[in-house]
């Protein structure tokens, strides 16, 4: 395997972290960009026992400057930029009207404008090399919004147009540079602890859900293998993005019936959660919260979707070997 030179944003927790540590395995250098300083001096303690070289940048994604000041200093220590992946998001759980314009504006910024910001910064650095992939980390909300999410959702929906026009502009220039989004379903991350929340009880990510790794190993693969637009992770996402096409009415009523309840758990919202929309968790004097949220047990830590998504060509020989192998028979009878 080539070493190359991986940036990551929301690094400090969450699918951001489960990325650098699965960028870091595979031996690639990785930058490591997010708010929170705890949760990143972790990562770059991971990624260095991984046996690979490690860079901390605080930053807020939504500040352009520091994103692209962040891309110098990538270069300048760790050479250049080969994968830039956009991890990083705020989100609010509550129902529109209980959500304030400057909390809405705040979630736009970050996880809209922080993934324009990032992939603004990678082209200034790939488009006059030819060379270079960037992964947005999207999800099935992208194609489907669901309640209580309403600003995220939004944003999520904004990143899937964004991609379609940059990877059109790529192609109509001949570009070597590789666009590719990975469409995640409900993932066990720290959000639902960090998360501003206006739910009465504790949020939770709509089952069925995934470990942060299922979302990194296709992360590192859509990386890899970067020609193909979408990689979709979970049935969930499948049936989302499916569903919203072919039975976009019968979603609406599905989702306004059973979207409030499934995320949120029986118990009582705690009253003194941390909140991370303006400010890190995790920041100087905050705690480590890590890749993984408070639904372990709950948590499926593999995807046979996304593991048949990415072989697809071996699937697809498999298949026709075995009819092949059942003509062959056939002929013979």
């Amino acid at each position: 395997m080539s070493r190359r030179v991986v940036v990551i944003t929301g690094a400090s927790g969450g699918v951001g972290r489960a990325c650098a540590r699965a960028f870091a395995a595979r031996g690639d250098d990785v930058a490591l960009l997010a708010r929170g300083t705890t949760g990143l001096e972790a990562a770059r303690r991971e990624v260095e026992e991984a046996g690979s070289r490690a860079l901390v940048v605080p930053l807020d994604v939504a500040d352009a400057e520091a994103v692209e000041a962040a891309a110098v200093r990538v270069e300048r220590e760790l050479g250049e930029i080969d994968v830039w992946v956009n991890a990083a998001f705020v989100s609010v759980f509550a129902r529109f009207t209980d959500v304030r314009p400057d909390e809405y504006q705040r979630v736009t910024e970050v996880t809209y404008l922080g993934f324009v910001n990032g992939t603004r910064a990678a082209l200034r650095r790939m488009l006059p090399r030819d060379r270079g992939t960037i992964v947005q980390v999207g999800s099935a909300l992208g194609y489907r919004g669901i309640p209580l999410q309403a600003a995220y959702c939004a944003a999520k929906h904004a990143i899937k147009g964004f991609q379609e026009s940059l990877r059109a502009e790529l192609r109509h220039d001949g570009s070597r540079v590789r666009a590719t989004m990975v469409l995640l379903p409900a993932v066990n991350t720290p959000q639902f602890s960090w998360g501003l929340s206006r739910l009465p009880r504790q949020a939770q990510p709509v089952p069925p859900h995934y470990q942060p790794e299922v979302a990194a190993r296709a992360v590192v693969y859509a990386a890899a293998h970067p020609r193909r637009r979408e990689y979709w992770v979970g049935r969930s996402t499948v049936l989302s993005v499916l569903g919203e096409r072919a039975l976009p009415g019968l979603l609406d009523a599905y989702v306004a019936r059973t979207g409030v309840d499934s995320q949120q758990t029986a118990d009582p919202r705690p009253p003194d959660a941390p909140v991370n929309l303006w400010e890190p968790a995790d920041g100087p004097d905050g705690r480590d919260f890590g890749a993984h949220g408070l639904f372990d047990a709950s948590s499926a830590g593999h995807s046979a979707q996304a593991w048949a998504s990415r072989h697809r060509g071996l699937l697809a020989g498999g298949l026709l070997a075995a009819a092949g192998a059942v003509a062959m028979r056939a002929r013979r009878w």
